[in-house]
């Protein structure tokens, strides 16, 4: 028992020396220059069915305080609710709403949506890559330039602040931004090095850099879209990604059910589809987040003390994104708990894809097939 203790505190002391917790990688903090000349910029905003957001993600689009020339390419992926007659009904010169063609085997339905948009943007030096259920401040495209271009930045990523009003968000969602730092911890992606990634609903690319590194085709069966475009785009030179206030989620989880099946639809993906690695990431969980709380309460002696202590700490590391998250501190002693609801949908993401339902997404399975498996 006391190794096991120890251990496990070993592992949350080594954590915590990676400093993957700390929320200091922000817009607001960032090396940005004003250009003399603003380059221009094209947004491309895939959108399936997203009728009750779109209207305000463009809207935001269509209000930015940019000084350089800017447009917006709605891909209107075969959507069956009126999203494309919605923008065209915002009526902004800004906004160009193109009609997606159908879904070519090999791709899934974001990056195909967004290969259209980038084709159809002609030659801008930036290209901003945002979701349609994103909101932004009149000043995050200035704000995202000029990030971009200092140290001459191939990628510039906002993580914007997730949607975190219903009971099940405020349990869950924090802990979705602080476990994805676990795994890309965003200094290290900010600095040379193997470390990449991007948050997919705000991702400032430069074009060029794209087309050099094989375009959005390079990465097209990807499910982690923006992790697989940061490392892409690492390849061609620095990135950065960071927190923001401006950007925002405007698409609520109303259940803990929603918020499982977002999960779901990519973990196992992160996993590479193999199911060795499945046990394993399952196994280790139950390592690092389990083990402490139950030596805390059923241990005695050293052993209790040494998981009182991991559990203690790892409530430590999580304040700061609670903070970000305006949350009381307490959350962090539901760590175990938070992580163990990650376990099950992690199990969940790998059932659905040995189901042929891996990835799915608005009526699409866009996961990678087993082998034998038709699509």
């Amino acid at each position: 028992m006391i190794g096991l203790a120890a251990l496990v505190l070993a592992i949350w002391i080594g954590l915590a020396a990676t400093g993957f917790w700390r929320t200091d990688q922000r817009d607001t903090r960032a090396a940005a220059v004003a250009p003399a000349v603003w380059p221009e910029v094209v947004a491309v905003v895939p959108g399936r069915d997203e009728a009750d957001v779109i209207a305000r993600a463009l809207g935001s689009l269509a209000a930015q305080d940019y000084p350089g020339p800017f447009r917006i390419i709605l891909v209107d992926d075969d959507s069956s609710d009126g999203t494309g007659a919605i923008a065209r009904a915002l009526g902004s010169t800004r906004i160009t709403v193109l009609t997606g063609r159908p879904l070519p085997a090999g791709w899934t339905g974001k990056l195909w949506a967004l290969s259209q948009g980038i084709a159809a943007a002609d030659a801008p030096r930036w290209l901003w890559l945002t979701d349609a259920d994103i909101e932004h401040a009149p000043d995050t495209l200035r704000t995202l330039v000029g990030i971009g271009e200092a140290g001459d930045r191939r990628l510039a990523s906002f993580m914007a602040r997730l949607h975190c009003a219903t009971p099940a968000e405020r349990a869950l969602i924090p802990a979705f931004v602080w476990f994805f730092q676990l795994l890309y911890p965003f200094a290290r992606v900010n600095r040379p090095g193997r470390t990449a990634a991007a948050a997919g609903g705000c991702v400032l690319v430069r074009r060029d850099a794209l087309a050099a590194a094989g375009g959005i085709a390079a990465i097209r069966g990807a499910l982690i879209d923006d992790c697989a475009l940061g490392a892409l785009l690492k390849r061609q030179g620095p990135i950065w990604l960071g927190l923001t206030d401006r950007s925002r989620s405007i698409r609520p989880y109303r259940t803990a059910g929603a918020i499982g099946a977002m999960i779901a639809r990519s973990a196992y993906a992160q996993l590479g589809y193999a199911p060795w690695r499945l046990a394993g990431a399952v196994a280790g969980l139950a390592l690092v987040y389990l083990a402490a709380p139950v030596l805390a309460v059923s241990a005695g002696g050293w052993a209790r003390g040494l998981g009182l202590g991991a559990w203690l700490l790892m409530a430590a590391l999580f304040q700061p994104m609670l903070l970000f998250y305006r949350r009381s501190p307490l959350w962090g002693l539901a760590v175990p708990g938070i992580a163990a609801f990650y376990a099950g949908c992690t199990l969940l993401s790998g059932w659905r894809h040995h189901q042929g339902r891996g990835g799915m997404w608005k009526g699409r399975a866009q996961a990678m097939p087993e082998p034998g498996r038709a699509r």
